[in-house]
């Protein structure tokens, strides 16, 4: 087993991760319980879900080059370059937007880089085509490593939706619902896979469009052959879409972190904490419920 390695110490996680009630009165005066499953405290650096989907895809690529994708503040991109230098796995990145070959690098790139990850721009229009065999095919051979384990964006494939049947097997007993922030839908789909029946989960996408149930169904076809387990999504906070950040929101984000002492990442997890805050004001949920929200990262150094 990779991580069994003694050189490889430094990447072993911190698991089952934490998880504890938080009093809070929005949440009190509707008779729910709030619990908070800290996975963002299983690794300094491959931190909560990237973990979870990343370790059974390092496993697979077995010490040779491992090769993914994700926009210039990607989590997933910062989360490989950071196993690669852990492990000595040389790693590529495929960044979307040509535009940005050549201009200094913002902290999250330039953090990839620092810690040995080779980037690769390519354009928009080549980025949205990924998946398609010869497109794929010819980025492997432009970056001059045909023999690359390739991870999609975001770390979702099927080895990481069983990574992530985890989390949800951690939480067995423990909830009624489990509340996360959605990117791709790997966490989810193998989150949900792992809950006992009488339990779900519910997912608020970061992105718009009103795509992403699909994918999280192709998801867990690929993994289990087919849906598991109880799972929804509320579309509705977003926030105009991936990486934006209203005022209002991070207002939000530093009220419940000076509430609760815990570090909201803007990106995923305010999104996902505002919708449950919403849900629960909304009498989404019965008195005597318990609900977990997932913290499933941590802000970056310069968010």
């Amino acid at each position: 087993m990779l991580f069994d390695n003694e050189r490889v110490t430094d990447l072993r996680p911190h698991l089952p991760s934490p998880l504890r009630e938080v009093s809070d009165d929005r949440f009190g005066r509707h008779g729910v319980r709030l619990l908070l499953k800290r996975d963002d405290l299983i690794h300094p650096e491959v931190i909560g879900n990237k973990w979870r989907k990343l370790a059974p895809n390092l496993e697979r690529a077995a010490g040779g080059t491992l090769l993914t994708f994700g926009g210039a503040y990607s989590n997933h991109l910062r989360a490989t370059a950071a196993a690669g230098r852990l492990l000595g796995l040389p790693t590529v990145g495929v960044v979307r937007g040509d535009e940005l070959a050549g201009r200094p690098l913002n902290p999250s790139l330039a953090r990839c880089a620092a810690d040995g990850m080779r980037l690769h721009f390519v354009d928009r229009s080549t980025y949205r085509r990924k998946t398609v065999p010869e497109v794929l095919e010819a980025i492997v051979e432009s970056v001059g490593a045909p023999d690359a384990y390739v991870v999609p964006e975001g770390g979702s494939n099927a080895a990481a939706v069983r990574g992530c049947r985890a989390l949800g097997e951690e939480l067995r007993r423990r909830t009624d619902v489990v509340v996360l922030a959605c990117g791709t839908g790997g966490t989810l789909a193998g989150l949900a896979a792992g809950l006992a029946p009488g339990q779900r989960a519910l997912g608020i996408p970061v992105l718009r469009g009103g795509f992403l149930e699909d994918g999280i169904q192709a998801l867990q076809e690929d993994a289990f052959g087919g849906r598991r387990g109880e799972w929804t999504l509320d579309e509705r906070f977003h926030f105009g879409g991936y990486a934006r950040v209203t005022p209002g929101l991070e207002a939000f984000a530093a009220d419940f972190e000076q509430r609760h002492g815990v570090p909201v990442e803007r990106l995923y997890v305010a999104k996902s904490l505002y919708g449950l805050v919403t849900l629960v004001e909304e009498g989404a949920f019965p008195r005597g419920t318990t609900v977990t929200a997932v913290i499933t990262g941590r802000p970056f150094p310069s968010e």
